[in-house]
C-alpha cells in the first residue's frame, strides 16, 4: 500500500509556479488627467469651490497618472445624479452598473490571456478572482465559468472587498494552487469597476479627491502553472516566494467602507511614512532567502507607488529606483 507520504508527492508539482500569460482590458472611454478637475467639479457641481478645484489640480499633476480609463462617462453621471453628490444614496444604481460591467472586462481580459496561453479554456482547473465592488451572489467567479465556458468542475476562489491588497493575495493563492496541485492550470482574473468610489467632493475631506485622481476602472488575466509543457507553453514569470507581513502602527492607515452612498475611502497622511519605516525589513524577508541584498541590482516595486512613497522609499533605502516592475523573476 503507498504511503500517505508518496501520495502527497505524486499530488505536487515538480517546480516553482510560473506565470505563463498576462493580459489587461480597459473600458473604452478614457480620461486626460490634466483635463479630468474640469470634468469632476463640472459633473459635480462644484465648479463654485475654486480654491478647492486648483488643490485637486494639483494632486492630480503630483499623481504623475496621464489617462484614467472609465465606465463612467457624462451621460451615464447626468442620469445618475445622486453618484455626483458627496451624501446621497447611490448604491443601487452603482450595484447594478458594477455587477455587470466587472464581468465584461473581466472575460475580455481572459480570452487574450488564453489566446496567449495557447491551450483551450478547457484546461483550467482552478480559477481565482478578486473585485474590490460589485458584491453579489452568485458571485463573479460563478459568472465567469459561465461566460467563459469552462468545466463545471472547475475548483474557484473569490476575493471582494480587498483593495490593492488582493493583487498580491491571489499571485499567492495561484502560488499555492499551482504547486500543490499536480497539472494544475490556475486562471487569476482581477477585474475592477471603481464606479463605486466616484462621488462629489467637501471641504474637509481631502483623501477622497486624493482616490477621485487615483482610480479608476481595469481588468487584469493571468494563467499561473508550474511545469510548463517544452515547446507548447512558454512561461514569462517564476515565482519564487511569497511573504506577507502586517506592519506596525499601520491600523486605520487606509480604509474603504461600503456605505449607502458608495464606497467610501479614507488615507492617512502618515502612509508614506509607515511604509518607507518597514520596507527593509520586508525586502529583507523576501530577498534574503535568495541571498539577494543589493536592491539597485533588482526591478522592483512598492505599492501604493505615489512620487511620495517613492520619495520616502528613496530616502530611507539610500537607492535609486531603476525601474518599476514587479518583484518576479523573468524566466528568460
Amino acid at each position: 500500500m503507498a504511503s500517505i507520504q508518496s501520495i502527497r508527492k505524486a499530488q505536487r508539482a515538480n517546480g516553482s509556479a510560473t506565470i505563463m500569460a498576462i493580459e489587461t482590458a480597459n473600458p473604452p472611454h478614457a480620461v486626460d488627467q490634466s483635463t479630468y478637475p474640469d470634468f469632476y467639479f463640472r459633473i459635480t457641481k462644484n465648479e463654485h469651490k475654486l480654491e478647492l478645484k486648483e488643490k485637486f489640480k494639483r494632486i492630480c499633476e503630483k499623481s504623475m497618472i496621464k489617462k484614467l480609463y472609465m465606465y463612467l462617462t457624462e451621460d451615464v453621471l447626468e442620469q445618475n445624479p445622486n453618484m455626483c453628490a458627496y451624501m446621497a444614496s447611490s448604491l443601487d444604481a452603482w450595484q447594478d452598473i458594477q455587477v455587470e460591467e466587472m464581468l465584461k472586462l473581466g472575460k475580455e481580459a481572459t480570452m487574450k490571456a488564453i489566446k496567449e496561453w495557447g491551450h483551450h479554456e478547457s484546461n483550467i482547473t482552478h480559477l481565482v478572482v478578486c473585485a474590490t465592488s460589485g458584491v453579489d451572489m452568485p458571485g463573479a467567479n460563478y459568472q465567469l465559468i459561465r461566460l467563459l465556458g469552462l468545466n463545471p468542475s472547475v475548483k474557484r476562489v473569490m476575493l471582494y472587498h480587498q483593495g490593492c491588497f488582493a493583487g498580491g493575495t491571489v499571485l499567492r493563492i495561484a502560488k499555492d494552487l499551482a504547486e500543490n496541485n499536480k497539472g494544475a492550470r490556475v486562471l487569476v482574473i482581477c477585474s475592477e469597476i471603481t464606479a463605486v468610489t466616484f462621488r462629489g467632493t467637501d471641504d474637509i475631506h481631502f483623501d477622497n479627491l486624493v482616490g477621485q485622481a487615483l482610480f479608476a476602472d481595469g481588468a487584469v488575466a493571468l494563467i499561473v502553472g508550474a511545469d510548463p509543457m517544452q515547446g507548447v507553453e512558454r512561461p514569462l514569470f517564476e515565482m519564487a516566494s511569497t511573504v506577507q507581513l502586517i506592519l506596525p502602527d499601520s491600523e486605520g492607515a487606509i480604509e474603504g467602507h461600503l456605505r449607502e452612498v458608495g464606497l467610501t475611502f479614507h488615507l492617512l497622511n502618515q502612509v508614506p511614512t509607515i511604509i518607507s519605516k518597514n520596507i527593509e525589513k520586508s525586502l529583507e524577508e523576501a530577498f534574503q532567502q535568495l541571498g539577494i541584498s543589493d536592491w539597485n541590482s533588482l526591478f522592483w516595486i512598492a505599492h501604493p507607488d505615489g512620487p511620495t512613497i517613492l520619495d520616502a522609499i528613496e530616502s530611507k533605502l539610500k537607492f535609486t529606483i531603476k525601474i518599476k516592475v514587479i518583484v518576479i523573476g523573468s524566466m528568460d
